[in-house]
């Protein structure tokens, strides 16, 4: 094993790059380090998305020493490897300090090439806009990790009523973006404007502008959202389903 000052971004893994958060020179963002074991890879990456995050791939068998000898004794209870739901199940199988994360299961979602359309009356929100959306997620989704404003969020795209009555219906962030990896998160529609396509709207527009700016467009989303997963597959992402573990006795409810 041996830590590394780069991340090697030919043909690595979405959620890797995601959690590296580098820099446009290439550079992995401060408190970010990466790991190396045979075939497996881990980024232990602070304060991303809510969370201090370990990234994990590869094989069972280097990325359960990798995990259990190298990473966890130097990062601190807090930290909690994220991957492939079968890996992340093998490692809590072989590292008696961790444990299931609790919550629903929830999937990687991605796509490295543009919606094949980007619907029209979605913008950018201007400062103004951004106001809106904070007290749209402080009635529809005060626990959402990217709200406008918090650290990590970037940008906000949003749709305003399409029948001229000015109010904010729908946003999606971009929020905690890095070079190789952009990630949408905060989509959310008030409840009276939900069936009408808005959310799905907004999530093209990210989704489009993430592609053309950092090569690909990320986010998680629990696999029983039936209707998002779906919006998110029409955009032309695919999903695998993720785990993640915690250490034990520091286990959260929200798994990502």
């Amino acid at each position: 094993m041996a830590e590394a000052d780069e991340l090697d971004t030919a043909g690595v893994a979405g959620h890797l790059l995601w959690a590296a958060q580098l820099r446009l020179d290439g550079q992995l963002a401060p408190g970010v380090r990466v790991f190396r074991r045979g075939s497996a890879t881990a980024v232990a990456s602070p304060a991303l998305s809510g969370r201090d995050r370990i990234a994990v791939a590869g094989t069972t068998e280097d990325a359960l020493v990798l995990v259990r000898d190298e990473i966890l004794p130097t990062t601190g209870p807090g930290y909690r490897p994220f991957g492939d739901a079968e890996l992340i199940a093998r490692l809590v199988c072989g590292i008696p300090a961790l444990v299931p994360a609790d919550g629903p299961a929830f999937l990687w979602m991605e796509t490295t090439a543009p919606p094949p359309d980007v619907p029209e009356g979605v913008a950018w929100l201007d400062s103004r806009g951004e106001k809106e959306a904070a007290a749209l997620f402080d009635t529809c989704f005060p626990d959402s990790y990217a709200q406008p404003g918090r650290p990590g969020t970037h940008r906000w795209a949003g749709a305003y009523d399409p029948d001229g009555g000015g109010e904010l219906l729908a946003v999606a962030g971009d929020a905690w973006s890095g070079a190789g990896c952009g990630f949408m998160a905060g989509v959310v529609t008030r409840p009276e404007a939900r069936g009408r396509g808005l959310g799905a709207a907004v999530s093209r527009f990210v989704v489009d502008a993430l592609v053309r700016d950092y090569g690909r467009a990320a986010l998680m989303v629990d696999a029983d959202n039936s209707a998002a997963v779906a919006a998110y597959r029409r955009a032309g992402m695919s999903g695998r389903v993720f785990g993640a573990a915690a250490v034990r006795a520091w286990g959260s409810a929200e798994p990502s």
